[in-house]
């Protein structure tokens, strides 16, 4: 919790007046989301934000963060958000949240996505997570076994006794694939799916990456 929380202030840092800002999701983001809150409330930063989830924005909007709607958003100057895991070329697994869709499209309207972590999601290869697959409610038992000849083991995300229903109205498969020798092929052969909406692989969108220690240290990685 307090290198999650380290980590999020670290980065909070780097948000400055007058710019547009995406808020990710999930326990780290949350942090994050608190830190800048703080900010808008003590220091007057001026800032615009969006957020990745129905979750965020209403703790955003608690907090007196200012929102605005994506009609308005051509580019965000910077998000800020959570990962599950990060290998050394900042490829992510995301999704553990349930929000990976809303996030990449986030991310890939952001000049820069600075993803905050603890020491346990700094990994030297992506797959002890399972990957997060949100494939839409539609023949989902075909999606799914297409999902297993790619060499996994999907089991779609429960809520309770329900199955995991995303904002976007679709479900969650957590693809446990192991050792992930080549995010990029995965990524691509995933999305090929008819019925995959999109993937947990977060490929070259990360431009920093900070992970905070138990110790109270923190280190900063960048695109090499």
């Amino acid at each position: 919790m307090e290198s999650k929380r380290i980590a999020a202030e670290k980065a909070v840092e780097l948000v400055k007046d007058g710019m547009k800002v995406g808020l990710g999701t999930g326990s780290t983001a949350y942090w994050a989301i608190q830190a800048i809150g703080r900010r808008v409330k003590e220091e007057g930063l001026s800032i615009q934000a969006v957020a990745t989830s129905v979750q965020s924005e209403q703790l955003a909007k608690e907090l007196g963060i200012p929102m605005m709607p994506f009609a308005d958003v051509d580019v965000l100057d910077l998000t800020i958000d959570g990962a599950d895991e990060v290998d050394p070329a900042l490829h992510l697994i995301k999704g553990g949240g349930g929000a990976l869709l809303r996030e990449k499209i986030v991310a890939a309207a952001s000049k820069q996505l600075i993803i905050i972590v603890d020491e346990s999601k700094d990994v030297k290869q992506l797959g002890i997570f399972p990957l997060p697959v949100e494939i839409v409610p539609f023949a989902f038992e075909l999606t799914v076994k297409k999902l297993r000849k790619l060499g996994c083991e999907p089991k779609l995300r429960k809520n309770g006794d329900e199955l995991y229903v995303t904002d976007n109205g679709n479900y969650i498969a957590d693809c446990e694939f192991g050792a992930i020798a080549d995010p990029e092929a995965l990524h691509d052969d995933l999305n090929r799916i008819p019925g995959v909406v999109d993937n947990g692989l977060f490929i070259h969108m990360a431009s920093l990456v900070i992970v905070g220690s138990a110790d109270g240290s923190i280190r900063s990685i960048t695109k090499e």
